[in-house]
C-alpha cells in the first residue's frame, strides 16, 4: 500500500485513555501542556471514546484541544460502543451526538464501531449501524468510517468482505503479540492489507507491559541503543509496518509524551539488527518460568467461590515477566471483578486442584497471588 487514507498523518497518535489524574480527577492542565508538546512536533491524530472515563476523556479532548486549536489543524477519532445487548436504537443513535456535544469537535475525522467482534458484529447489523452511520458521513458529521476490533483474523476477514465501505480498521499488534495464537496481531493485519484497508495501531506496548521487560532482555536493547527507552522499540516497531495511519500511545503524563516525542519526531523505521535484538527477546520473555496454567478453565466450573483461576494465575505470569506490578493489579480488577471471586476469597476446598490437569498447587498459588494483587 503506497497511497493510502491518513498517509499524511504523523505515526505517533495520542490515545486519551489513560490520561494523568489529581485527585481521581483528569488533570486537564497537565494535558493542555501534553497536547501542545504533541501539536508542536506535528503531530495531530488525537484518539478518544464514548466509555473513556464515563465520557471525561471526550470532555477532556473538548477542553485541552478542540476549544484551543483551529478545527482543521488536528483529527480527533472517538467510538460508539455496542457492549450493552438490549441497548435501544434510540439510544445508540444519541450516543454519537452525546460524542459530538460532549467533544464540541462539529464532526469526526474517524469515527469507529468500537470493538466490533462477537456478538456485537450481529448488533450492529440488527440496529442497521453501518447504514445509519453512512447516513452521518453524507451529512458531513463523519469523515472517516471504521471499526476497532479484538476478534480473530477470521472474524476480520469476514466484517470487511460484507462491509467493503470500511475505510480503516484499529487492531491490536505489537512484538509480543505478532505471532501469538489467541490475538493474532500478524494475521489480522495481513488480512486487513488483503483488503487494502489501512491500519490504526493500538496496545503497541501492550497496556505498558512492554515498556519494562525481563533484565536480560532489557540489556540486549540498551547495549543497542543506550538512550533508547525499552518501550520506544516496541512503538518503532509498529509504526515501521507498512499502511500504517499511526500508532496510538496512551500517554499518562508529560515524561511519557517527551520520550515518544524524542524518538517518533524524527522516526527512523526498525532496522534487520533492531529486528533480531527484538526476537532474541521475545525468547527471553518466553523462557521466564511461569506457572504453567493452560487456562482450561476445569478449575473455575468447580470453584464454590467462583474465582477466576486461570486469569488471576496469568496477572501473576504477568508481573513475573513484565516486572510490572501496577500493570498486573489493574489486569486484576478486570479480571476478579463483576461478581467474579478475588485471590483472597479462596476457601482452600481443594476442588480446583482435585480437577487440574496440570496438577497445579493453585490453593498456595491463590495465596501467593492475593499477596501481590489484593
Amino acid at each position: 500500500m503506497e497511497n493510502y487514507l491518513g498517509k499524511e498523518i504523523g505515526k505517533l497518535g495520542f490515545g486519551l485513555m489513560r490520561l494523568p489524574e489529581i485527585d481521581g480527577k483528569i488533570d486537564i492542565e497537565q494535558v493542555k501542556i501534553m497536547v501542545d508538546m504533541f501539536m508542536e512536533k506535528g503531530f495531530t491524530y488525537f484518539d478518544t471514546a464514548y466509555v473513556y472515563g464515563n465520557g471525561a476523556s471526550e470532555r477532556a479532548a473538548k477542553e485541552a484541544l478542540v476549544d484551543r486549536y483551529p478545527r482543521e489543524s488536528f483529527q480527533i477519532a472517538t467510538k460508539l460502543p455496542l457492549f450493552d445487548k438490549d441497548v435501544s436504537l434510540e439510544e445508540l443513535h444519541q450516543r454519537f451526538y452525546t460524542s459530538l456535544e460532549r467533544t464540541g469537535a462539529g464532526y469526526f475525522d474517524f469515527y469507529l464501531i468500537h470493538n466490533l467482534g462477537a456478538g456485537r458484529k450481529e448488533l450492529a447489523e440488527k440496529h442497521d449501524i453501518w447504514n445509519w452511520l453512512s447516513e452521518r458521513k453524507k451529512e458531513g458529521l463523519i469523515r472517516h468510517l471504521g471499526f476497532s476490533m479484538h476478534d480473530t483474523a477470521q472474524s476480520l476477514d469476514e466484517i470487511l468482505t460484507d462491509h467493503p465501505e470500511t475505510e480503516f480498521v484499529q487492531l491490536q499488534i505489537n512484538y509480543k503479540d505478532w505471532e501469538d495464537e489467541s490475538v493474532q496481531a500478524r494475521e489480522c493485519y495481513e488480512v486487513a492489507m488483503k483488503h487494502g484497508v489501512p491500519v490504526i495501531i493500538m496496545e503497541p506496548v501492550k497496556g505498558g507491559t512492554l515498556a519494562s521487560l525481563p533484565l536480560e532482555a532489557e540489556a540486549l536493547m540498551k547495549q543497542a541503543r543506550p538512550d533508547a527507552s525499552i518501550s520506544s522499540w516496541a512503538v518503532r516497531y509498529c509504526a515501521s509496518l507498512p499502511g500504517v495511519i499511526t500508532v496510538l500511545s496512551g500517554m499518562s503524563n508529560i515524561e511519557q509524551m517527551a520520550d515518544n516525542l524524542s524518538y517518533m519526531s524524527d522516526f527512523r523505521p526498525i532496522d534487520e539488527e533492531e529486528k533480531e535484538i527484538i526476537a532474541k527477546s521475545l525468547e527471553i520473555i518466553e523462557a521466564v518460568p511461569t506457572i504453567p496454567c493452560t487456562k482450561c478453565r476445569y478449575c473455575v466450573d468447580d470453584c464454590p467461590q467462583k474465582i477466576n483461576i486461570p486469569e488471576i494465575l496469568g496477572c501473576v505470569n504477568l508481573n513475573t515477566i513484565y516486572r510490572n506490578p501496577e500493570r498486573a493489579r489493574g489486569e486484576y480488577k478486570w479480571v476478579a471483578g463483576g461478581g467474579r471471586g478475588y485471590a483472597k476469597d479462596c476457601i482452600g476446598c481443594g476442588a480446583c486442584e482435585s480437577i487440574c490437569p496440570q496438577h497445579l498447587q493453585i490453593i498456595e498459588e491463590l495465596k501467593k497471588a492475593s499477596e501481590l494483587l489484593d
